[in-house]
């Protein structure tokens, strides 16, 4: 028995010298690709400076805002009176914990959120609501710039 358990140990030691060994020339061998590296890089010569142009850029929007048609109506009766005709959506979700969360998220940031559902059951989270498109594209551009980029894919709903 206790020759079979020392035939064991010697296996084992045996092994684990191999595997070491194994380790130690990749090292090795990675060691010495990285030295061949560092002496090439030493032989490139340094780049000319190059001269630094700055440009300033003006913002204008040049493409119509993307719209959305289509009905909603408010989720609540507050929702409702404060729809108007074309709104700006941060969200939309299937869930309605989900937009009830973004909804109290924008009212915590002191915008008049309100929460509307389509045809289809889909909850629109709205941040505001105008009669007139021009003062809603504008709204949004100044929320899509404020928030960027979490309201990137801001849009624009008309309330048919």
């Amino acid at each position: 028995m206790k020759k079979n358990i020392m035939i064991l140990s010697v296996a084992a030691l045996a092994i684990s010298m191999v595997s070491c060994k194994t380790n130690q020339n990749a090292y090795k061998a990675a060691y010495e690709k990285a030295k061949e590296k560092e002496i090439v890089k030493e032989t490139i010569t340094e780049p000319e400076a190059l001269e630094i142009v700055e440009v300033k850029r003006t913002q204008t929007t040049t493409t119509p805002s993307p719209v959305r048609v289509e009905s909603v109506t408010g989720v609540t009766e507050s929702d409702a009176a404060g729809l108007k005709r074309w709104n700006i959506v941060v969200g939309s979700f299937k869930n309605k914990t989900n937009a009830e969360g973004l909804k109290q998220q924008m009212i915590d940031a002191g915008y008049p959120a309100i929460l509307a559902q389509n045809a289809q059951g889909m909850y629109r989270v709205i941040v505001a609501s105008y009669n007139d498109r021009d003062t809603a594209v504008e709204k949004k551009d100044e929320i899509r710039a404020k928030y960027a980029p979490r309201f990137n894919d801001i849009w624009l709903l008309d309330n048919q």
